[in-house]
């Protein structure tokens, strides 16, 4: 089974950046849809971006949207998120997750992961 490992997380003043890393070992993720989810105390679950097959995009929650920018490294060993102008908000446990399928576009809203890591602490404190 894919077993996804992320990295990255950490305490960022806000303003701030982080780069949050999804890597399978032993595994390729060219092949699967991406998924980075995050989770506050108290809140549900929250799709925050994807990437599937390419030619259709990668797609944002509203939230994130002009912030938050989703990658396939060249290689296409990890996904990257690279997270710009980070927010009180954005504080959450972070967790990339995959579904073997990809897709043009990938929707978050109902998304049917199959594997999950194990989750990156990002605090947003000043």
């Amino acid at each position: 089974q894919l077993q996804l490992v992320e990295s990255g997380g950490g305490l960022v003043q806000p303003g701030g950046s982080l780069r949050l890393s999804c890597a399978a070992s032993g595994f390729s993720l060219n092949y699967y849809t991406i998924y980075w989810f995050r989770q506050a105390p108290g809140k549900e679950r929250e799709g925050v971006s994807c990437i599937s097959r390419g030619d259709g995009g990668p797609s944002y929650a509203d939230s994130v949207k002009g912030r938050f920018t989703i990658s396939r490294d060249n290689a296409k060993t990890t996904v990257v998120l690279e997270m710009n102008s980070l927010k009180p908000e954005d504080t959450a446990v972070y967790y990339c997750a995959a579904r073997g399928q990809l897709f043009k576009t990938c929707v978050l809203s109902g998304a049917s992961v199959g594997s999950w890591g194990q989750g990156t602490q990002v605090t947003v404190s000043s």
